[in-house]
């Protein structure tokens, strides 16, 4: 934002009015007003005027900025125009430019003191040393470049050094901003005001990542286009990060990911939302009824989880055969994980390869995962016989923003469930679709079928307690709030969820005692 601020101060001054800028007057003061740490405000201003005495001051001044504050003797003799463009290229205008060998050269060299050039990973080529390194020793940039480089090539290997420049030149400018041996939070607040404030970037809408979300996933695409859904920015904020030596950890809730930073001496946790421009989010947001604890991911396995969410792409396209290689990939930087094991299971099962599919999905049965309040009851009721690779399709089936793609999927699961009745999901998704269409009675009996078959989750019960309380049937509500409770609390867990339907609850109809029918009957 000071970038394109900067910018039309510049050119409104440049077309308004030429005679003071000729005198040197108003081309001062707006040379006055850049920010002295920005290295892009100081390129733009040096390409608005690169024949002025100012201009190349500007020139100077960010060299010397992205030199961490020292002054060399003489700017290189290299051409620094593609350097100047790099920083300065606006988001979506083009695929990153691949730069010379010589410009790679020079930025390299003023990024020889950045902190991930200490790990082993950095400049690593090869894809089973890669493999083989231990996660604190990996190069998150180069490591996602290097798997998703199809072919080694030396267009491909100067495609990796040029984005690899891209994240250089960014951390060089987040120093810039920085004090001597700045402490962590500063060095965060520096990579939020950068990435979300001057470098603006967004999390896509959902009509467009929807679709295509291993663009916003992947590094070089993130990068081009200043768009990125969760995962993406994270990479991004983790390659920065061990840059500038911050140390974060990787935190994954069902469906999301976000970085953290635990402050080695007091224990002080800042969240970074990567999602909401790095906002300390509280902990307990990320908490729903079923998840009791967050996991930490360590960095190989962000790069599974980087193929992971490609692999999201194929199976919403029907593509079998790209979703399953994807996940294999992914299975490379895991040594054991449930939700892959799952995921490739019912994959392996929609191309027929039934054995190797069962063979995953025994793998996960009887287990539960350590943050999670309840097993996974799809593979349980597949195995069991209650149901077929079909009616998996159907419960996973996306759905968007629009009216017509939830009653599609709520007609699939209409059959599924007539085809397979003991089959629980299919009911508890077809009792979600008629939440989702505002149709609380439709879903009402579909969640008591379901619970008849599986008491012990507690979503469900939360689920029947909130359209009880809507319907003013308290002591339902609380029958089934109650019981919720009952399931979350043996797992010492308490989410806000149930804690603020208790509260209003409690509000309308005191807790009773004993339950029945005679309880609150003055409503």
């Amino acid at each position: 934002m000071r970038l394109l601020c900067c910018l039309l101060l510049i050119m409104t001054a440049l077309f308004a009015d030429e005679v003071p800028i000729r005198k040197g007057g108003s081309l001062q003061s707006l040379y006055t007003s850049l920010d002295p740490t920005s290295v892009a405000q100081h390129f733009a201003f040096y390409e608005l005027y690169p024949d002025t005495l100012l201009g190349k001051t500007a020139l100077r001044h960010a060299w010397d900025l992205l030199h961490g504050g020292q002054h060399p003797e003489t700017l290189p003799s290299i051409d620094l125009q593609p350097i100047i463009a790099f920083v300065n290229r606006l988001p979506d205008a083009q695929n990153a430019p691949l730069l010379q060998e010589e410009q790679l050269k020079t930025i390299e060299k003023l990024g020889r003191h950045l902190k991930n050039r200490s790990l082993k990973g950095w400049g690593l080529w090869e894809q089973k040393s890669l493999e083989s390194l231990p996660s604190h020793e990996i190069d998150l940039a180069r490591a996602l470049f290097l798997s998703e480089m199809e072919q080694d090539t030396p267009e491909a290997r100067l495609k990796v050094r040029s984005y690899e420049a891209h994240i250089d030149l960014m951390a060089l400018q987040i120093l810039a901003r920085l004090p001597d041996n700045a402490a962590s939070k500063e060095k965060i607040r520096a990579i939020n005001d950068y990435i979300f404030g001057e470098m603006r970037f967004r999390f896509p809408p959902h009509s467009i990542y929807a679709k295509d979300i291993d663009v916003y996933t992947l590094l070089p695409s993130v990068l081009d286009s200043h768009r990125g859904v969760c995962l993406g920015v994270s990479i991004l904020y983790l390659s920065l990060a061990q840059r500038l030596d911050l140390s974060l950890e990787a935190i994954t809730p069902p469906g999301h990911i976000y970085v953290r930073h635990i402050d080695p001496e007091t224990s002080e946790m800042i969240n970074i939302e990567t999602t909401a421009r790095g906002i300390d989010m509280p902990s307990e947001v990320y908490l729903g009824i079923e998840t009791r604890k967050l996991q930490k991911r360590t960095v190989r396995e962000v790069i599974g989880l980087a193929f992971m969410n490609q692999a999201s792409v194929g199976w919403h396209r029907k593509d079998f055969a790209a979703t399953i290689k994807l996940y294999e990939k992914a299975s490379r930087f895991f040594s054991e994980d449930y939700l892959l094991n799952m995921f490739l299971g019912f994959n392996y099962l929609f191309v027929g390869r039934t054995e190797e599919g069962k063979a995953l999905l025994k793998k996960i049965q009887g287990r539960q995962p350590d943050h999670m309040i309840s097993p996974d009851s799809v593979s349980e009721d597949y195995l069991a016989g209650k149901m077929d690779p079909d009616a998996i399709l159907a419960i996973y089936s996306e759905i968007d923003e629009k009216r017509s793609s939830i009653l599609e999927k709520q007609k699939k699961l209409e059959e599924v469930v007539v085809k397979f009745p003991a089959f629980r999901q299919g009911i508890l998704h077809l009792a979600i679709t008629h939440l989702q269409l505002g149709r609380e009675k439709e879903a009402l009996p579909l969640l008591e079928r379901y619970i008849a078959l599986d008491s012990g989750d507690p979503t469900a019960n939360y689920y029947l307690a909130a359209i009880h309380f809507q319907r003013f049937n308290f002591v339902d509500a609380w029958k089934y709030l109650q019981h919720a409770e009952k399931i979350v609390f043996s797992h010492d867990h308490h989410p806000r969820a149930l804690k603020e339907l208790r509260q209003e609850l409690q509000r309308s109809c005191p807790e009773p005692v004993v339950l029945n029918k005679n309880s609150c009957d003055h409503f």
